[in-house]
């Protein structure tokens, strides 16, 4: 009897964690503080708004990245506290959530300074606030060859709709929150020249706007990503229509009655399913036949015969 309640006990524990991407990811935080310290301030002493807007959104990353080493630390910390029914994983989609908070009150505060140095503009000294500007790109460049996660080997298939479910979203956070800064530096870059060559000063704080609506569209876009998987908004993922498929197709007569899908790691999903049967079968005949479906990690089946 002992032996086969052992049988049915599993573990909670959905995500495998990512040490590399942790050790990654902690690198990255300190190159990143130190060219923010470094950007922030060459932009206020050389009065590049431009530059000190890209110091700020860095500002940001570096908050952002601390964020995801802290999920990672304790996502595997807490990995096995009985508090946590579905596991830990969501800690780390909630960091990404947190950092896009974050990168929302970055950009109102560029769009702001770089209005103001738009109507009351001051000399900018070129040289110095372009080669710090340099450097930070060749920054942000590093910590994004760190922190890529196979961005480029994305396996397209037909679970892949508009986004991979199977990335690590809080290591996909930290990716594009310095792939993101990459592209303001270089923003900054082409203002400071274009300062410098053609006496085009505007083009400073024009594209501290343009990065603040870049900085604010990626924000978005994380919101959006990372709040579907807390507010266990995807009832639309391909799984729940191929849940419906496999009950279409079973021998025996089963209407879904009631259904709830929701991811618990990444490319993982739990599943309660409720059904009415018109004769008598035990659940495991249809969890078996779910089981097909390698994301489905933690599936409850109710039979109902009517």
């Amino acid at each position: 009897m002992q032996s086969s309640v052992e049988n049915w006990r599993h573990s909670h524990v959905f995500n495998e964690g990512n040490p590399l991407a942790e050790r990654n990811t902690r690198w990255a935080v300190a190159l990143t503080a130190i060219m923010m310290t470094v950007e922030i301030i060459g932009g206020w002493v050389f009065n590049s708004m431009a530059l000190l807007a890209d110091g700020w959104h860095m500002s940001s990353h570096t908050l952002a990245l601390g964020l995801s080493v802290l999920a990672y630390s304790a996502a595997r910390r807490f990995a096995h506290d009985k508090r946590f029914a579905f596991g830990t994983w969501k800690i780390e989609v909630l960091a990404g959530y947190s950092s896009a908070m974050l990168l929302v009150g970055v950009a109102i505060l560029m769009l702001y300074q770089s209005a103001e140095r738009l109507i009351s503009p001051t000399p900018i000294h070129y040289d110095q606030a372009i080669a710090i500007a340099v450097v930070g790109l060749c920054v942000n460049l590093a910590c994004a060859w760190l922190l890529k996660d196979g961005h480029d080997h994305h396996h397209h298939d037909d679970h892949d709709h508009h986004h991979d479910h199977h990335h690590d979203l809080n290591l996909r956070s930290a990716y594009l929150h310095v792939v993101a800064d990459a592209a303001t530096s270089v923003l900054a870059i082409f203002a400071l020249f274009g300062g410098k060559l053609w006496g085009a000063s505007w083009l400073d704080p024009l594209m501290g706007i343009v990065g603040a609506g870049l900085v604010a569209t990626w924000a978005y876009g994380l919101l959006r990503d990372t709040g579907r998987v807390l507010l266990d908004a995807e009832m639309d993922a391909p799984v729940v229509a191929e849940i419906h498929e496999v009950i279409e197709a079973s021998p025996i007569k089963a209407e879904i009655t009631d259904l709830h899908v929701w991811r618990v790691g990444k490319g993982k999903y739990a599943c309660i399913l409720s059904l009415a049967v018109t004769e008598v079968v035990e659940p495991d005949y249809f969890r078996r036949q779910i089981s097909i479906h390698e994301e489905l990690v933690h599936v409850t089946v109710e039979v109902n015969k009517y």
